[in-house]
C-alpha cells in the first residue's frame, strides 16, 4: 500500500505540474484576447471536459503533456491568403499548407484581431513562456517550502558513532588481532562534540574533516562531554581518500574525472546529522544548481540516451544521474514512501519531503526541456517570435517594408521530426525503467 500511495502522489504531482503549466500559457493568452479554444491535460482520447466560455476544459487519456489551442498560431501564406493550392505536388508542401489550412480554418471573421499571430513579439514570447516559467516558479516555490520548512541534512562536530576497530571492515567488537580506531584509543566518546582541531575552531563537519584532513599524523581534539572541555589526542590512520577543501567540495578532478585523492588522517568517528532550516536567501542557490545540473543532462541528452539504451539492451548499468521516464520516476516514489530509501529515511514525514523535492526537480526538467527552441516545444515558438522580431527591427532600422510575421508553419517538418524523436526516448526511457530500472538507492 505505502508503494502505491508513493506512486499516486508523483502522478498526481506530474499532472498538477502539466496542468499548471498550461495555465502558464492559458492566463496570458486570454489577457491578451487570443481566442482560445481548448484547454487539455493528456494526449489522445478526451476521458472528461466541460465548456466554459468559449474554451473548452478537459482530461485525456495519455498523460505526457498537454497543450492550449489557440487559434492563428500560423500566419497564411503571403500573397493568396494561405490557401492550400491543389497542384502542389510536393509531400513536405503539402503537409505544411494543411496544416496552416486547418489552423486558419477556426479564424472567424470577428477574430481578426484574437489571433496568435498577429499579436506584437513580447506578447507572443510572454505567452510561450508562462509555461516554462510556471515550472521554474514551481520548483522555486516547492524547494522553498522544503528548504524553510523542514531543512537540510547537517553533519554537526558531534559524535553519534565512534569506531572500534581501525580496519572497519572487521565486525569483531573487540577487534582481536586488529589495532582500535584512531577515536576509540584517544578515549572518544558518543556524545562528545568536537571543539576545536590542532587549536582551530570548527563549527560544522565539513570543517572538522578539512581540519582532520590537513593534520597530518596527529591530531589534538578539543572535545565537550557532558558539559566540560577536555583534550583527546590521537594518532591518525592515513588513507587514500578524496581531497577536499574548506567549503567541503572535491579540490579538483583527475584526467579520468574522478575527484583528486591523496593520503588523509582517518579518524573513526562519524557526525551526528540534524536537520537545519533555511532563510529565503538559500533557496535561488540551491534552485540555481538544480538548474545547472538539468541544463547539463539536457545539454548531453544524445549521449545519455545512448547509454540508456546500452543498459536496457546490454549489461551496463544505468547512471542514477540519468534521465528517467515517468514510470522510472513512479517507481522511486513508490520505493520511497515503501522503504524510506533503503532505509535512510525512518519517518514519513521524512519521505513525503523527498517526494516534494522530486517534483520540484521535475518541474525543473519541464522548465529546461521546453526551452530548446524547436518546434513543437515552447522554446521554438518563442526563437520564431524573437526572430520576427529581429527581422522587423532590421527592416524599421533601415527603412525598409515590414516583412509580417515568420512563416513557423515552415519549421514543421522540424517539429516532427522532433516530435518523432521524443515518442522514441520516451519509448525507450519506458522500456529501460521496466527492465532495467535505475537504482538510486
Amino acid at each position: 500500500m505505502l508503494y502505491l500511495l508513493g506512486v499516486l502522489i508523483m502522478v498526481v504531482g506530474i499532472a498538477a505540474s502539466i496542468a499548471l503549466h498550461e495555465i502558464g500559457h492559458l492566463v496570458p493568452a486570454k489577457l491578451f484576447r487570443v481566442r482560445c479554444t481548448q484547454y487539455m491535460v493528456g494526449f489522445g482520447p478526451t476521458l472528461w471536459s466541460t465548456r466554459r466560455g468559449e474554451t473548452e476544459y478537459g482530461v485525456k487519456a495519455i498523460p505526457l503533456g498537454g497543450y492550449v489551442r489557440m487559434i492563428g498560431m500560423f500566419p497564411p501564406r503571403a500573397g493568396d491568403g494561405g490557401r492550400l493550392r491543389a497542384s502542389s505536388s510536393n509531400p513536405m508542401h503539402l503537409m505544411i499548407e494543411q496544416a496552416r489550412e486547418e489552423s486558419l480554418e477556426e479564424v472567424r471573421p470577428e477574430d481578426h484581431d484574437r489571433v496568435f499571430y498577429r499579436l506584437p513579439v513580447w506578447k507572443r514570447v510572454i505567452i510561450m513562456a508562462g509555461g516554462p516559467l510556471m515550472n521554474l516558479a514551481l520548483a522555486f516555490g516547492l524547494m522553498a517550502v522544503l528548504l524553510m520548512s523542514h531543512g537540510v541534512a547537517v553533519a554537526t562536530p558531534s559524535i553519534t558513532t565512534v569506531a572500534t576497530c581501525a580496519n572497519t571492515d572487521v565486525e569483531n567488537e573487540d577487534c582481536t588481532g586488529q589495532p582500535l580506531s584512531p577515536a576509540a584509543e584517544a578515549g572518544f566518546e558518543v556524545g562528545d562534540t568536537i571543539v576545536e582541531v590542532d587549536g582551530t575552531p570548527v563549527q560544522d563537519w565539513v570543517s572538522t574533516t578539512y581540519a582532520i584532513q590537513n593534520a597530518g599524523e596527529q591530531a589534538t581534539f578539543l572535545v565537550e562531554r557532558d558539559g566540560a572541555r577536555q583534550t583527546l589526542t590521537a594518532d591518525l590512520v592515513l588513507r587514500e581518500r578524496p581531497l577536499i577543501g574548506p567549503d567541503g567540495e572535491a579540490l579538483g578532478l583527475d584526467d579520468d574525472g574522478d575527484p583528486i585523492t591523496g593520503q588523509v588522517g582517518f579518524l573513526g568517528a562519524s557526525p551526528t546529522v540534524v536537520m537545519e532550516k533555511q532563510p529565503l536567501t538559500a533557496v535561488p542557490p540551491v534552485v540555481g544548481e538544480m538548474f545547472t545540473g538539468t541544463a547539463g543532462i539536457v545539454l548531453t541528452l544524445p549521449q545519455r540516451l545512448v547509454d540508456v539504451s546500452q543498459a536496457a539492451f546490454g549489461s551496463e548499468e544505468r547512471d542514477p544521474d540519468g534521465p528517467m521516464s515517468v514510470v522510472g520516476v513512479g517507481r522511486v516514489a513508490g520505493e520511497v514512501t515503501q522503504d524510506g530509501a533503503g532505509g535512510a529515511l525512518e519517518t514519513m514525514g521524512d519521505r513525503m519531503w523527498l517526494l516534494v523535492s522530486l517534483v520540484a526537480s521535475l518541474n525543473m526538467a519541464l522548465f529546461v526541456f521546453n526551452l530548446i527552441p524547436l518546434l513543437p516545444l515552447d522554446g521554438g515558438h518563442i526563437a520564431g517570435a524573437l526572430w520576427e522580431g529581429v527581422k522587423k527591427t532590421w527592416a524599421r532600422v533601415f527603412g525598409r517594408p515590414d516583412p509580417g510575421p515568420v512563416d513557423t508553419a515552415a519549421a514543421l517538418p522540424v517539429a516532427y521530426v522532433v516530435a518523432i524523436g521524443l515518442l522514441g526516448m520516451t519509448a525507450l526511457l519506458i522500456y529501460a525503467d521496466i527492465v532495467r530500472p535505475v537504482q538510486l538507492f
